[in-house]
C-alpha cells in the first residue's frame, strides 16, 4: 500500500496519505492509531450518493475500534456548498456531542470534504478531521493540503479555513462506481497537476488516460493495473504535499514555480464558468478542463509557450472525455466575473501560465491585452468531444 507522507515544518505537523484497494474496511484502525486510545466520537459527514454505498462499510470499520459513530448526509452538488450547510453541519456536530478529542471524517468527494473540513476547522476552533475522498478528484487534490471552505453567491471557496487532515485514506475501488462525467473530472485535474508539476507526471498522466480513459473497471479486476493506478494516485499526491509543505498557505509574496499559487492553473476561468452556471452545468473538474486551455491560449499568444506545447495538452484534455458545452456563454460575462476571483491582488486578476509543458508561472494580469484575453478565450472555450 503506497503511504505518502505530508510535512510541515514550519508548524511541526505531519501526516500521511495511505492509498490501496479495499483500503476502506481499515478505516477504523487507521484512525485509531492517528486519534489515540481516548477518542470516543466519530461524526461522519457525506452525501446520499456516496453513503448508500460505503457508509456501512465506514461505520462498521470505525464501530470495530470501539468508536461511538454519527453521521449526517448533506445535499449533493457544489450548489450546496454553502453557509447554510456549513451552519446545518455545526449543528450536527453539537447534537452529537464531539469534544476536542473526537474528530470529523469526510466520506465523499471534493464538496464533502470542503464542507466538512471547514466545519471541523471551526468547531469547538477546530477538531481533528479525516479525509477519505471517493472521487479522483479529491484523491489526487482536493483530500491533500487543508484548504477547506464553502462559496458565496459572489464567487467560490471565498469563505474558509486551512484546517490540515490527520489522516488522508484513499480507497480505490471507490473509482469503479463513479459515473463517466466525475471521472473525466478528475482526469482534468490530474492533468492539471502534470502541467504544472513535472513532464514526467503530465506523461504519466496521459498513458493511463490512454489506457483507460474513463473506464476505471478496466483497472480493478487485475493487480498489475490495480498496482499501476495507485502508484499513479501516489504520484499526484506526492507532487501536490511538495507544493503544500513549501507553502501551505499560499504566501501572498510568492509568484515562483513552486508557489501554492501555480495549483490554480486553470481555475480563474473555470471558477468564472461555475459561477455563471450556478454550479450547474459543470463538473469543477470539467470547467478546470476549458480553464486550462484559456491558459494555454493566452500562454501562446503572449509568447511563452510554444504551438506545440499548447497541443499536446488540448489532446490530453480531449483525451479525459467530452465537456459540457462553454462557447454559448458571454465573454463579457465570463471577463466581469473573473473580477471577484480571490486569488486577485489590488484588484488585478493573476493568471497562472505555462513557459512549457512541467512549468508554471504566475502573470499579473495587466500584461494581458484585452484583445488576448477576448480572443483565447473565445479559443480556449470550443467545445471538446
Amino acid at each position: 500500500m503506497p503511504v505518502v507522507p505530508v510535512r510541515l515544518a514550519a508548524r511541526q505537523k505531519k501526516y500521511e496519505i495511505k492509498i490501496g484497494s479495499g483500503v476502506l474496511s481499515r478505516l477504523g484502525r487507521e484512525v485509531r492509531v492517528v486519534l489515540g486510545p481516548d477518542s470516543r466520537r466519530i461524526a461522519l459527514i457525506s452525501n446520499p450518493t456516496v453513503f448508500s454505498l460505503y457508509g456501512k462499510r465506514a461505520l462498521q470499520s470505525l464501530k470495530a475500534e470501539n468508536f461511538k459513530t454519527h453521521h449526517w448526509l448533506m445535499p449533493e452538488g457544489e450548489q450546496h456548498k454553502t453557509l447554510k450547510s456549513w451552519e446545518q453541519a455545526l449543528a450536527f456536530l453539537s447534537e452529537s456531542g464531539l469534544e476536542r478529542g473526537d474528530a470529523v471524517v469526510a466520506l465523499g468527494g471534493g464538496v464533502v470534504g470542503d464542507l466538512a473540513g471547514f466545519a471541523a476547522a471551526t468547531y469547538l476552533r477546530g477538531i481533528a478531521f479525516v479525509q477519505v475522498p471517493t472521487t479522483l478528484l479529491a484523491q489526487i487534490d482536493a483530500s491533500v493540503g487543508g484548504k477547506t471552505g464553502v462559496n458565496l453567491t459572489a464567487g467560490k471557496n471565498l469563505v474558509g479555513a486551512f484546517h490540515q487532515p490527520q489522516l488522508v485514506v484513499i480507497d480505490t475501488q471507490t473509482l469503479a462506481t463513479l459515473p463517466g462525467r466525475e471521472l473525466t473530472s478528475g482526469w482534468c485535474e490530474a492533468v492539471k497537476q502534470g502541467a504544472v508539476g513535472s513532464r514526467k507526471l503530465f506523461a504519466q498522466t496521459r498513458r493511463l488516460l490512454n489506457r483507460s480513459g474513463t473506464d476505471f473497471c478496466l483497472w480493478l479486476g487485475h493487480e498489475e493495473s490495480q498496482t499501476e493506478l495507485c502508484a499513479a494516485i501516489a504520484a499526484h499526491c506526492h507532487f501536490k504535499a511538495g507544493i503544500v509543505a513549501g507553502d501551505e498557505r499560499e504566501e501572498i509574496g510568492r509568484a515562483d514555480h513552486r508557489s501554492r499559487r501555480i495549483l490554480n492553473f486553470g481555475h480563474t476561468t473555470a471558477h468564472a464558468l461555475e459561477k455563471l452556471t450556478r454550479y450547474r452545468r459543470f463538473r469543477h473538474g470539467e470547467a478546470v478542463g476549458y480553464g486550462m486551455l484559456v491558459a494555454g491560449e493566452i500562454s501562446k499568444n503572449i509568447g511563452m509557450l510554444a504551438s506545440g506545447e499548447l497541443e499536446s495538452l488540448r489532446e490530453t484534455v480531449r483525451l479525459c472525455g467530452p465537456l459540457p458545452a462553454a462557447h454559448d456563454l458571454s465573454i463579457d460575462e465570463i471577463i466581469g466575473a473573473m473580477k471577484g476571483d480571490k486569488k486577485s491582488l489590488a484588484g488585478i486578476t493573476m493568471w497562472v501560465l505555462l513557459d512549457r509543458i512541467g512549468r508554471a508561472r504566475v502573470v499579473d494580469g495587466k500584461q494581458i491585452d484585452k484583445r488576448i484575453l477576448r480572443s483565447s478565450l473565445r479559443a480556449g472555450l470550443k467545445t471538446i468531444s
